[in-house]
């Protein structure tokens, strides 16, 4: 060639679509699943939460997140009085299980195999200085 420029529209196309994410887009990290169980003798999820803390004046609620991380997405919200399945934690991080009706969750039975929780109900990650530990 003898020095043109060379213009892709599908490079230009994905140059202006990829501008237009906002910023968050880019730096969402990949979920992480929550296990549970993994010993014969105790139920999957050993311990339940109560989500506290949490100030009127705030955002009012806890988010649950995709991963151990506020760079995750964010999946749902809780609320104070919240009641928590403890199933897994990571740093400051806990892997919960949670209904928002009175559901049972089946994680408090003993799964001998560790495994990823895969309902009836939602699991996600939540930050651990809001939860104040029930049972377990």
């Amino acid at each position: 060639m003898d020095g043109a420029r060379v213009f892709r529209p599908t490079g230009i196309a994905a140059a202006l679509a990829f501008g237009c994410l906002p910023l968050a887009a880019y730096a969402q990290q990949p979920k992480v699943l929550v296990m549970a169980g993994g010993e014969a003798d105790f139920d999957a999820c050993g311990s339940h939460g109560v989500v506290r803390g949490l100030k009127a004046s705030g955002d009012g609620f806890l988010a649950v997140r995709s991963g151990p991380g506020s760079k995750h997405a964010m999946l749902d919200k809780v609320y104070n009085g919240t009641v928590l399945n403890l199933c897994d934690q990571r740093g400051h991080w806990l892997g919960v299980v949670y209904s928002h009706e009175t559901m049972d969750c089946g994680v408090g039975t003993p799964w001998p195999t560790r495994q990823v929780y895969s309902g009836p109900c939602r699991a996600g990650w939540v930050y651990r200085n809001y939860v104040a530990d029930l049972a377990g």
